[in-house]
């Protein structure tokens, strides 16, 4: 049996306010090809299908085609959800789904859903865990967990593999090694007190553990436990990245081997430095349809810098100066810069990140009240 495993598509998600549907579409394209041509018979959906809870239209229609192209060419699909995901949103028309062979495990419902497919050597029991917390848990539990691998314990307890069958798992959580963390991206939220963290000796009866939830492609512990990481580089961060998709293939019962399938982007994401006249020397320009992060080093003033480089490379993201007098005033840090912003410019800058404009003057007085409320700065 093959399986082709997928994680973190985060469809409808936007880097520095670009829209990467076209991006995602192409990958998905480049997915669907790899699954026709090593004759897959499941494509495994580790969560973060969506990039919001409430997806865009456009981002639930490109799930939509996805599906649907897997489906009508002969390829199972089991999904779960992520903590991008509302689990109430992808379990609508599980049901009718299951009749054509997609099995979304959206919301956890005491127990993770077991799907059994054959092939020539018998059955292969799939445990299909969506995303856990102790929250999650609470209601199905005597004890409510303590933390987040206490949780996923309890719900894989809840349905553990049957000895002398091939098994695989299907999870998106924070992954570690006997302590050991994974390696992790800007784009991704770090955990913060080892709260979140789930040991891979959880997972030990498992032949293939799929997860999902970090963005760069890695194995945890033994190589059978792995992220698949994300199809497209949604960080600068990840430039260095090389996105792939592991393929699996199960034989009889012990067998198993695995092969990274490359997967190429519309556009890649990279990041150049130096003078503006170098950079924009068509000898050093390549791929100049990329998305870009610009650092230039000239010492000197620099009339219009932005437009000049948007010119040779329309899709600039950020441009950044590192010279000097950018090193003398000290380059400013992140840290910095939110201590001297007051909570509501904090708040109307995150409103407007979310939503792509800002507070309405009903929502700033909405917003003054629970400030107020709460004991907070005054607007």
């Amino acid at each position: 049996m093959k399986l082709l495993h997928l994680a973190d598509l985060h469809l409808g998600k936007r880097v520095n306010e670009f829209s990467l549907l076209a991006d995602q579409r192409h990958v998905l394209e480049q997915a669907l090809a790899l699954a026709d041509r090593h004759a897959v018979d499941a494509v495994l959906l580790a969560g973060d299908l969506y990039d919001k809870p409430v997806p865009p239209a456009e981002a639930v229609e490109l799930l939509d085609w996805f599906l649907t192209a897997l489906t009508r060419a002969g390829h199972k699909v089991l999904a779960v959800s992520g903590n991008h995901d509302s689990p109430e949103r992808l379990s609508f028309a599980s049901g009718l789904l299951c009749d054509s062979g997609v099995y979304i495990a959206g919301e956890y419902g005491g127990a993770p859903l077991r799907i059994t497919l054959e092939d020539e050597w018998g059955p292969v029991d799939f445990t299909l865990l969506p995303f856990v917390k102790p929250a999650v848990l609470a209601p199905f539990a005597d004890e409510r967990p303590k933390n987040a691998d206490e949780a996923a314990a309890a719900a894989l307890a809840a349905l553990p593999p049957l000895s002398g069958r091939r098994n695989v798992l299907v999870a998106h959580q924070f992954v570690t090694a006997g302590g050991a963390a994974p390696s992790l991206c800007d784009s991704e939220i770090a955990p913060v007190g080892g709260a979140d963290n789930v040991d891979a000796a959880r997972f030990d009866g498992y032949d293939y553990v799929a997860l999902g939830h970090l963005h760069g492609p890695q194995r945890i512990g033994r190589e059978t436990v792995r992220y698949a990481g994300s199809p497209l580089k949604y960080s600068f961060s990840e430039a260095r990245h090389h996105k792939s998709a592991p393929l699996i293939t199960l034989g009889a019962p012990g067998s198993l081997s695995l092969e990274l399938l490359p997967l190429q982007p519309l556009h890649d994401l990279r990041e150049v430095r130096g003078p503006l006249q170098v950079l924009l020397d068509p000898a050093n320009v390549a791929d100049p349809d990329d998305y870009m992060h610009v650092t230039l080093t000239d010492e000197e003033e620099l009339m219009d810098a932005v437009g000049r480089v948007r010119a040779v490379y329309p899709n600039l993201m950020k441009l950044d100066f590192d010279n000097r007098r950018t090193r003398a005033a000290g380059g400013q840090t992140a840290a910095a810069e939110v201590e001297r912003k007051s909570v509501p410019q904090l708040f109307d800058e995150f409103f407007e990140l979310m939503n792509g404009g800002g507070m309405s003057d009903s929502q700033r007085e909405l917003f003054a009240a629970a400030l107020r409320a709460s004991g907070g700065d005054e607007p």
